[in-house]
């Protein structure tokens, strides 16, 4: 390609919104360009290396026997409200009604899509098992899209879904997957963590979440330094503090007029307390019923928690109609007294005195709250997020957060779906079993991002070989000049010819403003051609991350010095 010819619109400053170094850069080196609000272009350069990611993945994935194919984005309704999560992903899903008036969504993901297909063509134990995959883009509604393509409404994913006849045959899958998504990040030159963690939405038991450690992630990793182990903080217990006797109080209860401090912030601003000793209840709703979760103000409720204790299928917050059914009260003001659901409180909330609670009535706080004696919870567990300097609930030593982008999850399903969907197989004695299955998912945007955030310096991007969208630059540091010319159109026609990605920078600009692009777009070879070795008929070649710079005069000594 010559640059004269591309579409790489380079940019000195990036946009103001663009708030991680991935999505400036990408910007700046022109690979992507915003059409609304998590809604991303990918331009030629940004394209390329999406695609050599797509070529990694695919490699990594049938070399473990998985087959790929390809599902229909659309997806009639009826599918997921089969097995429920029709609910569960709520306004995160895309829906409409197609012109025959049926119910539809754009698929965020594909379990059932994939379960009904094998429900229709497995029915023997002969069949089984498979390892089926597809690369394809999804949808979901996000509410907040951030940090460039790291979080977006539209995204490519890799989802690999493995049909099995035991549990065991399921962990060979499993462990094929693990393995595949090690290798995969390790020819991406990602740096990154296989952490336990919460199946969520998904359902299943088991998984494991790839996070790769970034400033900007939105997940976090909870770190022990002592005994090495990694968790995902949707997972990540503590050890119970000591307990020790509550300390007396003999403040009475009293009930304060808040108006409109519906938030911590806003009730610690109004009555000026800290956060911490605010008594923060939130309502949920779940299968058995309503429950009240409490912790301090300062911390969040980990819903993975609660649903464990609760031991239930569906959890979700309160809707505001119901919390105003359970409490009387609007959102922002529920509180743990007179409740008449079950409570349960974090560890932190037991014998806490002179707190502020919500009045289960709008526009009302109480003070001088203390647990024992003005209200009392069902049960203490650890039901918040962990923090740092925590203990670790295996060794007793201070954990360490560190924030972290998820790039690749993989999930023991079971029969999550494959028993409300049909999926069915007869095994060696006639007997009809449901599928035991597992999903395996890998976002794509997400490794180009993460890749960016870990290679660069102040000029820009350092690509390695696997995922540079070019292999080599040429830059013709005076196009005009017909020695120069002459000799990088040489170059170039002979990498081309040997089958090499490369850029000639043929534009009539300025030397500078040509380096200053290449080092910003971050192609990992740059061979230059200038007047000081033109007479002798040698060029230099140097490496992106300028580690090598050599002087060369043969054509077959590039070949020798590029990987």
């Amino acid at each position: 390609m010559r640059f004269s010819e591309a579409l790489i619109p380079t940019l000195r400053e990036a946009p103001k919104d663009a708030e991680a170094l991935s999505h400036r850069l990408m910007v700046k080196s022109g690979m992507i360009r915003r059409l609304s609000s998590g809604l991303y272009s990918y331009l030629p350069l940004g394209w390329r290396s999406m695609l050599k990611v797509v070529d990694i993945v695919r490699s990594e994935m049938n070399k473990q026997g998985a087959q790929e194919l390809i599902m229909p984005a659309i997806h009639p309704e009826e599918l997921w409200a089969k097995t429920g999560r029709i609910d569960v992903l709520g306004e995160d899903m895309i829906k409409f009604k197609n012109r025959a008036g049926k119910n539809m969504v754009l698929g965020p993901t594909h379990e059932e899509v994939i379960t009904h297909l094998i429900a229709q063509e497995v029915q023997s134990h002969k069949q089984l098992p498979i390892i089926a995959y597809q690369i394809q883009t999804k949808f979901r509604d996000e509410l907040r899209p951030r940090f460039g393509i790291i979080r977006t409404c539209e995204f490519i994913m890799k989802d690999a879904y493995s049909f099995n006849p035991s549990w065991e045959s399921l962990d060979e899958s499993y462990q094929k997957m693990y393995r595949a998504y090690c290798n995969i990040f390790q020819r991406c030159s990602i740096e990154y963590l296989a952490v336990e963690a919460d199946p969520g939405i998904m359902g299943g038991d088991i998984s494991h979440e790839f996070m790769a450690p970034s400033e900007y992630g939105e997940d976090r990793v909870v770190n022990c330094p002592n005994c090495g182990r990694s968790l995902s903080c949707d997972l990540a217990g503590r050890r119970e503090p000591e307990h020790r006797d509550s300390p007396k109080t003999n403040k009475e209860i009293k009930e304060v007029h808040t108006p409109g401090s519906s938030s911590v912030e806003a009730v610690s601003k109004k009555l000026n307390i800290k956060p911490d000793r605010l008594l923060k209840t939130i309502i949920y709703k779940y299968d058995g019923g309503f429950v009240a979760a409490i912790v301090k103000g300062e911390s969040e409720v980990n819903e993975a928690k609660l649903r464990k204790y609760l031991k239930c299928s569906e959890l979700r917050m309160a809707t505001a109609d119901e919390i105003k059914i359970v409490t009387g009260s609007e959102v922002g003001f529920s509180g743990p007294l007179g409740l008449d659901i079950k409570i349960v409180a974090d560890f932190e909330i037991r014998g806490a005195i002179d707190c502020v609670a919500g009045a289960n009535k709008t526009d009302y706080h109480l003070v001088n709250v203390a647990e024992g004696r003005d209200f009392q919870a069902d049960v203490f567990i650890d039901l918040r997020y962990l923090k740092d300097g925590d203990l670790c609930l295996s060794c007793g030593e201070k954990v360490r957060i560190q924030n972290a982008v998820e790039i690749g999850h993989i999930f023991k399903l079971g029969t999550r779906y494959s028993k409300p969907l049909g999926a069915v197989f007869t095994d060696e004695k006639g007997q009809r079993q449901d599928i035991i299955m597992g999903c395996y998912g890998i976002g794509i945007n997400r490794i180009i991002a993460t890749f960016i955030e870990q290679h660069n310096d102040d000029k820009g991007i350092i690509w390695t070989p696997a995922l540079a969208p070019y292999l080599v630059a040429i830059i013709a540091t005076n196009i005009d000049d017909e020695k120069i010319r002459e000799r990088s159109v040489q170059i170039y026609d002979f990498l081309r010819n040997k089958g090499i990605d490369v850029i000639l920078d043929d534009r009539p600009i300025r030397a500078g403003s040509k380096f200053n692009d290449l080092d910003l777009i971050g192609v990992p070879y740059q061979i230059i051609i200038g007047s000081k070795f033109i007479d002798s008929n040698q060029f230099e070649l140097k490496t992106r991350d300028r580690k090598k710079i050599l002087i060369l005069s043969d054509n077959s000594e590039i070949l020798k010095n590029i990987k």
